[in-house]
């Protein structure tokens, strides 16, 4: 990383590995595990931005109570927040509460593809359990309240010594109109307010959008007033994790998600459809959509400070070191967003997914977003720079400029950043 030239860099913290049980003792090999990466980075001159949490909930708390269906996780969350900000603050400056919380609740509990893999029955997905037409929803809201409350905790014992920020992050798909009918241009505007504002309102405005209200009616829950109070401003900033975008539509359509009788997609009763050719080894770059999400949000949401979290290009597992595509996949990303700056967005960082090859949550390791290639059967793990660090490498130290249409260079307004 520093080789590379990395100012910053992004990983998520384990609560089961820090707090086996959920709460309670604290494992002092986790403790010492973090506190080394953490002083490491810093002597590299490598910023940590630090995730609370990436999907990996300790068992023992889905056991005894379901997890985040149950708003018992906004006290647990919290405390081993208190844990994270107590032990690892002062060297940590930007905290995210909980990783990608849109897709996190849709995924989770309503098509049931990622932990703990709950849904209606269906016939995509064999779940055990799940109801798709109420939980995402539950979900989401006590993922609100709990960030909201890990918030306020850091800023009341906290911030005025650590002097950090605290956010949370959402999967943002770029969402633009098929056709350039009225019908497709409303559907769209339904779909940001599901996709973006589900999340975004509150944070900003203390209340869902008024689309979900009318069409979910009483499976959304309710924000108290002092709930709604302590949402208003509790993120410091806004996490953007992005890789494609969707045409929408509100005429019947072969859509990229499957059709269900119940939960999320059927509330939002639009029909998206890829605007890339893509699949889980390659994905067009359609950077435009990005750019579409940063406008939205200036406009939408009181132009909020925003990192982008994680964006990068999925390529076979063993293809190629030569990845000529990803390198331009990132540079056109890189440049919408210079446009988005120049327009007047907020945007501070942007980290590529992911530094090195790694385990991927929906691909397993058929597919790698890395920049360094990974030998998984070699037992030292050997790394090797595939063509995309050099470029990546040559950006940071500037030898590399990434230019919008009037070759205007990007070194100065970003820091450059990857995750894990």
């Amino acid at each position: 990383m520093a080789e590379m030239g990395l100012e910053s860099f992004r990983f998520s913290i384990s609560w089961s590995r820090l707090i086996p049980n959920g709460r309670g003792l604290i494992n002092p090999k986790g403790l010492l595990f973090y506190k080394n990466l953490i002083k490491e980075l810093i002597s590299h001159g490598i910023e940590p931005h630090v995730t609370l949490y990436h999907y990996d909930l300790p068992q023992s708390l889905e056991d005894e109570y379901g997890g985040w269906i149950n708003r018992k996780i906004i006290e647990d969350f919290t405390a081993y927040a208190d844990v994270c900000f107590r032990e690892f603050g002062e060297d940590v400056k930007l905290w995210t509460t909980i990783n990608e919380a849109t897709i996190f609740a849709i995924g989770s509990y309503d098509q049931g593809i990622s932990p703990p893999g709950h849904c209606s029955p269906n016939k995509f997905i064999n779940c055990t359990s799940g109801n798709s037409s109420t939980e995402p929803y539950l979900a989401g809201h006590n993922i609100l309240l709990a960030h909201a409350s890990a918030s306020k905790l850091y800023k009341l014992k906290y911030k005025s010594t650590q002097k950090g920020s605290i956010g949370l992050s959402i999967f943002a798909f770029g969402l633009s109109p098929y056709t350039n009918s009225k019908d497709d241009e409303i559907a769209t505007q339904r779909a940001k307010a599901f996709f973006y504002g589900w999340m975004l309102k509150p944070l900003v405005f203390g209340d869902y959008p008024d689309e979900m209200k009318r069409t979910v009616g009483s499976r959304l829950p309710v924000f108290s007033e002092e709930e709604s109070e302590q949402l208003k401003g509790s993120s410091d900033f806004i996490g953007i994790i992005h890789y494609t975008t969707f045409y929408v539509t509100n005429k019947p359509s072969p859509s990229i998600f499957p059709s269900m009788n119940e939960g999320f997609f059927k509330d939002m009763g639009v029909y998206m459809i890829s605007a890339a050719n893509s699949s889980f080894l390659l994905w067009e770059a359609t950077p435009w959509g990005l750019e579409g999400i940063l406008e939205y949000i200036k406009q939408s949401y009181n132009n909020p400070p925003i990192y982008i979290l994680e964006n990068g290009m999925p390529m076979g597992r063993d293809s190629t070191l030569q990845d000529t595509q990803r390198i331009e996949f990132i540079q056109a990303y890189i440049g919408a967003m210079l446009n988005a700056i120049k327009n007047g967005s907020d945007t501070r960082g942007y980290f590529v997914w992911s530094m090195i090859d790694l385990y991927e949550l929906l691909s397993g390791y058929t597919t790698s977003f890395g920049m360094y290639y990974v030998n998984f059967s070699d037992p030292g793990r050997k790394r090797t720079p595939k063509l995309s660090a050099s470029w990546y490498t040559g950006f940071l130290n500037g030898t590399i400029d990434v230019a919008t249409q009037d070759t205007i260079q990007l070194q100065s307004n970003i820091s450059g950043s990857s995750s894990l």
